[in-house]
């Protein structure tokens, strides 16, 4: 599987601890920042979610200082269904019934939090059936914009 990840300043740490761990298991591809100097999440949030978006990538990971200002820039690229992974629960069901393709973290979360989320969210599988029909109405609310 090949996974996008980015972050902002805030997000740093998270992400390069977790490039460390799933390199061991995936191909990951850093997209930025590449240190903590004060920079702009929507600008990895953009280009984590058009990598996605273009199918280059099977999933994203978006690391910041909440979670929340990365998750609803990626979520402005059409074709992608950007999650916050606040537990293991949601981000496992995040795709479950979502189809999530990317999952949003905060750095003020334990890393192990983040770590065991981010298990559930690359080994979900959408479930489809009803859950489908959902997520055929947000693309037909996409193509309106």
């Amino acid at each position: 599987m090949k996974i996008a990840i980015g972050s902002d300043h805030r997000g740093f740490k998270h992400k390069t601890e977790l490039i460390k761990y799933l390199s061991k298991k995936y191909n990951v591809k850093d997209f930025g920042t590449f240190s903590e100097e004060s920079c702009d999440y929507p600008d990895y949030a953009n280009i984590v979610a058009k990598s996605v978006a273009s199918k280059k990538f099977e999933k994203g990971i978006l690391i910041c200082g909440s979670g929340n200002g990365i998750c609803i820039a990626a979520n402005k690229v059409k074709g992608i269904r950007a999650a916050i992974g606040y537990s293991e629960k949601a981000a496992e069901f995040s795709v479950r019934h979502n189809n999530a393709n990317i999952i949003c973290f905060s750095e003020d979360f334990p890393f192990a939090t983040v770590k065991k989320a981010v298990e559930k969210f690359l080994a979900a599988k959408f479930e489809g059936g009803r859950h489908l029909m959902r997520i055929q109405k947000i693309k037909k609310i996409e193509e309106t914009q």
